[in-house]
């Protein structure tokens, strides 16, 4: 079982930048796969980005893409989530994600992955 815990979150006015990260207790991290997901009440969990495990190959969203980057370290099991130019409707609870296996081409579905952080809050004002 893949532990997962994020960091980073916080409150940013708009046109504002930040950094969030994800740490993982897995000593084969570097396998697999990472997703970055977000949520807010009433909503389905949605997709953000992700990354292979080589860390060559991102996804976004679209309304994500030019503003965020995802990247990983795996000699120090982590990935991080570069957010710049936010927005209000960025506002949301931010998820790190690990599949259950290795795979070359990650989900864009929750259900593509098994383990999941805490969460971490992004607030963003007006």
């Amino acid at each position: 079982q893949v532990q997962l815990v994020e960091s980073g979150g916080g409150l940013v006015q708009t046109g504002g930048s930040l950094r969030l990260s994800c740490a993982a207790s897995k000593g084969t991290f570097s396998l697999y796969a990472m997703g970055w997901f977000r949520q807010t009440p009433g909503k389905e969990r949605e997709f953000v980005a992700a990354i292979d495990y080589r860390g060559v190959t991102t996804y976004y969203a679209d309304s994500m893409k030019g503003r965020f980057t995802i990247s990983r370290d795996n000699a120090k099991n982590t990935v991080a989530l570069q957010m710049n130019s936010l927005k209000p409707e960025d506002t949301a609870v931010y998820y790190c994600a690990h599949p259950p296996g290795p795979l070359i081409v990650p989900s864009t579905r929750p259900e593509g992955y098994t383990s999941w952080g805490q969460g971490t809050q992004v607030t963003v004002s007006s």
